[in-house]
């Protein structure tokens, strides 16, 4: 029996010894495994550091063609708001739906229902946002937008044949709940598919669809503003069904965001998505997943992402600063860009003028937006985001005064030409620099959820100007005309206060910088 034992046990401690030797082979493959994880994560970060613009567009060329055609969802939410903003000055839309000004004989839509369907499409919105998050975050960007996509062909039905202002209002809410959808992916799905280089231009590039969307609408109610019939305002609300069917054939054939399929683990098709976005010969796909996870495992947490996160610790002052960009924007000259043709008609230009400087207007911005993307590729965000501000703060005062000084012509002018400066001019700095803070500053695991919640403020604070921006402008209401820059100067004097002591620059920043400087 011990000689039995004395010959187990030599074999039990020759067991063990291989164990422990395989256990320490293990864990040094492991330690190298990490050691070169690491080594790829910071490669890839500084590539993307040491890249010119020129040389990020020549190494992504298909990421910047599909956050091209992601930021053409916008178009559908700008086409309607300028639209409907433009119904209420159209003279077929009046006459069909309006009531009689017994002080100039002419038809208007009544202050209450013109503030209703301005703000109808914002209520849909604020619910897709809310949707988008969630469902975003389980389905990803691109089945997401799919989804409402085809939502939006369908609600589109109820506005073409609505024949009543209650049933006009129903189907711009129903449209605005894709819009919501939009939205919120496409600055977020934009910022995550490029290089850092490339950043500022492709969020901003939603800032000029949303100008291309007003100029297509100024030019189709131009055009069909001296008709007396309904075509006057169904064609142009039939025209919308031209976007969402192309704009699904391709969001199908386009990679899902390699930053969402990191967070779920799919590292293999993270890689291949990286791949598609840019030139092999150019680009290391497994260096650039490996900087994606080096971040995502930064953020790591155990529970799925919830709203509540957007609130605690570090994520909270995040989550302020997408909310206050985003809310800011209808407090420094945007209402006055979206109620333009209406405002230079109460500044008192005729009704075919008044369209014509509409459309005017429109190409303008899209021209400046353009323009804003060498400023904040340069400049950085803060400082032009500031500038903006205070200028455009400046030029609503200045319209106050102008409207102060009497009814003549020249005042009317005076009042018409600085609508249009402060329209052009908030898409020039303010408006389009606000996409790259709302697309750069969220931490990677939060970003569909706080750009969700950062729109929601958005909707949130539109909804009660639209109210008074239409009561001060209506000939029934308020009847201020250009006197509303007194209201706007005030409240874009508070947006830019507020934005000097909280904004940071975010300019030259990696994901991973960003992460730390919020740390």
């Amino acid at each position: 029996m011990s000689q039995l034992n004395s010959g187990i046990a030599p074999q039990i401690e020759a067991k063990s010894y291989h164990e422990t030797i395989h256990v320490e082979q293990a864990d040094d493959e492991l330690k190298a495994d990490m050691t070169q994880f690491k080594a790829d994560a910071v490669e890839a970060e500084n590539a993307e550091h040491s890249m010119t613009v020129l040389e990020a567009v020549k190494a992504y060329p298909m990421a910047c063609f599909w956050a091209f055609v992601m930021s053409f969802t916008i178009i559908m939410e700008s086409y309607d708001v300028f639209l409907i903003g433009n119904f209420v000055a159209l003279p077929a839309f009046k006459d069909r739906f309006g009531i009689l000004d017994e002080t100039t004989g002419d038809y208007v839509i009544a202050t209450k229902w013109q503030s209703a369907l301005q703000m109808s499409g914002q209520l849909g919105a604020l619910i897709g946002v809310f949707l988008a998050g969630p469902l975003t975050s389980r389905i990803g960007y691109r089945w997401a937008t799919l989804v409402g996509l085809m939502l939006m062909n369908a609600t589109i039905f109820v506005s073409f044949f609505a024949n009543s202002l209650p049933l006009f209002f129903t189907g711009q809410l129903l449209e605005g709940i894709p819009w919501g959808i939009f939205i919120a992916n496409a600055p977020a799905y934009c910022s995550e598919i490029v290089p850092m280089r490339l950043r500022a231009p492709a969020t901003q590039v939603l800032q000029m669809f949303w100008a291309i969307g007003s100029i297509v609408v100024g030019a189709v109610t131009y055009r069909y503003n001296t008709r007396a019939d309904t075509a006057a305002y169904k064609i142009p609300i039939a025209l919308q069904w031209m976007f969402p069917t192309p704009l699904a054939i391709l969001m199908f054939l386009a990679p899902e965001s390699p930053w969402w399929l990191v967070r779920k683990g799919r590292l293999d098709q993270a890689a291949r998505s990286v791949e598609r976005l840019g030139r092999k010969s150019r680009l290391n796909a497994g260096e650039v997943v490996a900087m994606m996870r080096r971040v995502v495992e930064l953020e790591a947490s155990t529970s799925a992402p919830s709203y509540i996160e957007l609130f605690r610790k570090t994520d909270l002052r995040r989550t302020l600063i997408v909310c206050g960009i985003y809310g800011a924007q209808n407090l420094a000259g945007n209402l006055i860009a979206n109620q333009a043709v209406y405002f230079f008609e109460q500044a008192g230009m005729t009704t075919n003028l008044a369209f014509a400087l509409g459309l005017i207007t429109s190409a303008l911005q899209m021209v400046f937006v353009m323009g804003s993307w060498f400023l904040t590729t340069y400049f950085g965000r803060r400082t032009l985001y500031l500038w903006g501000t205070g200028v455009n703060t400046a030029l609503l005062i200045a319209l106050g005064v102008a409207a102060s000084c009497g009814t003549s012509t020249a005042a009317s002018y005076a009042q018409a030409s600085l609508g249009l400066i402060i329209s052009v001019l908030f898409t020039f700095a303010a408006a389009p620099v606000s996409w790259v803070v709302i697309g750069e500053t969220s931490a990677i695991r939060l970003r569909p959820l706080t750009t969700g919640i950062g729109r929601a403020t958005y909707y949130i604070v539109e909804i009660p100007c639209i109210f008074l921006a239409s009561y001060m402008l209506n000939p029934t209401g308020g009847n201020l005309g250009g006197k509303c820059g007194y209201v706007w100067g005030a409240t874009g004097l508070f947006c830019f206060v507020v934005a000097f002591f909280c904004l940071p620059e975010m300019k030259g920043r990696s994901y991973r910088e960003i992460d730390l400087l919020f740390k």
